[in-house]
């Protein structure tokens, strides 16, 4: 299981800032921002080679089941 920083909202983010850095902005002058959407990612196969059992209720909210 992984909970983290969606990596394609990441590169958006940097690009917006590469964007603005290539118009002549300082970098220095850009704002620190933090992630603002996380993922969670939940592998079964490996749940249940370790035979552990993922609740259906968190199943549900997960973005992304890897069977």
């Amino acid at each position: 299981m992984s909970y983290g920083t969606s990596d394609i909202d990441l590169f958006r983010h940097a690009a917006s800032y590469v964007d603005r850095i290539l118009k002549g902005e300082k970098p220095a002058d850009l704002p620190v921002q933090q992630p603002t959407k996380f993922e969670l990612v939940i592998n079964l196969k490996t749940a249940k080679s370790l035979g552990l059992a993922v609740p259906p209720t968190l199943l549900a909210r997960a973005d992304e089941v890897i069977e």
